[in-house]
């Protein structure tokens, strides 16, 4: 079976001289479901950014086979959906509907095709009947959902979600994880929510300093009390 993700010796380094990311290797099969855990600063979210295109490191990163270049880097991107941590940072249309429907607009889509994605994306999450709420009035829980499906109007083969948790109150947070488990997409979920990952992910990948310090299945890794605490993590 093809990798959809396959990082070999990526090395990033931030302007101001700071090594985010020192020699990671990670590979990814079609359907898989991995977190990204680790200490603030270990390299989580850039990772995240490199494979969504928006970061360029050294080594190589091939996606569904391909080297990642800027030959095929706007296909690619129709392929991969990112979701950042801050919802205010995807949503900036004045409603629901444009916010979802901007990326099937942008690749040119008939009106057709983008009314039907829209409709589908919000049903995924749960937001039937919000197609002409006003964005900015939604609550923090509804925010992350309409931003969830501004992706998956894209119809995504891999869902890159930077801290999806965060800020959610547990009723909004149950909602979210509940409306995840559903989605057959592949995931990479960087995350400090270590229920979500013992919910949602069957494989953990622990980062700390810019590396790979851990790999394996999420029941065996947050059983190693001793290795959770090294880095900074604590069974849910």
């Amino acid at each position: 079976m093809e990798l959809c993700v396959d990082v070999r010796n990526l090395w990033f380094t931030y302007p101001d001289g700071r090594e985010a990311l020192r020699g990671i290797n990670l590979s990814v099969s079609p359907g898989e479901k991995v977190a990204l855990v680790g200490p603030n600063g270990a390299g989580k979210s850039t990772l995240l950014l490199i494979l969504a295109g928006l970061l360029r490191g050294q080594g190589t990163v091939r996606l569904f086979g391909e080297p990642l270049n800027d030959g095929n880097l706007k296909r690619m991107r129709s392929r991969i959906g990112l979701v950042f941590q801050d919802p205010d940072d995807q949503l900036f249309s004045p409603t629901v509907f444009d916010d979802v429907a901007y990326g099937p607009l942008y690749a040119g889509l008939p009106e057709e095709e983008v009314k039907r994605r829209v409709s589908w994306a919000l049903a995924q999450m749960g937001l039937e009947g919000f197609a002409e709420r006003l964005s900015h009035h939604l609550s923090v829980g509804e925010k992350k959902r309409v931003a969830v499906a501004t992706v998956l109007s894209m119809q995504p083969e891999i869902l890159l979600l930077d801290e999806p948790t965060s800020g959610l109150d547990p009723r909004a947070r149950r909602r979210l994880i509940g409306l995840l488990a559903e989605l057959r997409q592949t995931m990479l979920v960087a995350t400090h929510d270590m229920r979500l990952v013992a919910e949602l992910l069957p494989r953990t990948v622990i980062l700390d300093g810019g590396r790979v310090v851990a790999d394996g299945p999420t029941e065996e890794i947050l059983a190693d009390d001793v290795l959770l605490e090294n880095h900074g993590l604590e069974r849910p």
